[in-house]
């Protein structure tokens, strides 16, 4: 299985880019980019968009190697919410534990960025 960091970097050479061309474009540090090869971290959610906007690759393919690139996912009117549907109507395979942590933290990470931009924090 590729890793993320596999998966950009056949972006890169199939661009027909060099890696440090690449970090000076989006703006990525190379002891970063460096990490991010040796799995000590990974891109974040706003890199992670702004890589696959600039190679015109979805997101999905970015970072879980499924779908082909550039495919738009079709959305469904289900909920979004594990809890209220079970299961997210995207895909025909189950969502792992992990995917689904992944995603709950950002829906977190949304709302808290969210209450901070607007200067109020409110507890539900």
């Amino acid at each position: 299985m590729q890793s993320i960091y596999q998966r950009i970097e056949h972006l890169i050479k199939e661009r027909g880019m060099t890696k440090k061309a690449f970090c000076e474009q989006l703006g990525i540090s190379t002891g970063n980019f460096g990490d991010w090869k040796r799995g000590k971290t990974t891109p974040g959610t706003n890199k992670l968009i702004e890589i696959a906007s600039f190679f015109n690759a979805s997101l999905d393919w970015i970072m879980l190697g499924r779908d082909e690139r550039g495919e738009a996912l079709k959305e469904s009117k289900d909920p979004y919410f594990f809890e209220a549907s079970g299961q997210l109507n995207c895909q025909g395979e189950a969502l792992s534990e992990a995917e689904k942590d992944f995603i709950l933290e950002y829906i977190e990470f949304t709302r808290s960025r969210k209450e901070k931009k607007h200067g109020n924090s409110t507890a539900e």
